[in-house]
């Protein structure tokens, strides 16, 4: 019988949140230089170690 492998799922959910945590930054950073009516070239890029 098979067993589960729970930190592989753990690591992909995990990576998962961390990508739509970022998307979620970046949404946030272009829509704060819209309401300053400035339009963002490109987006400054953080280290993904930043975020806990």
């Amino acid at each position: 019988m098979a067993r589960n492998n729970y930190k592989h799922e753990k690591r992909q959910k995990d990576l998962a949140r961390q990508k739509k945590q970022e998307e979620k930054r970046k949404r946030r950073l272009e829509k704060k230089m819209q309401d300053a009516g400035e339009q963002p070239e490109t987006a400054p890029q953080e280290e993904a170690g930043e975020q806990a």
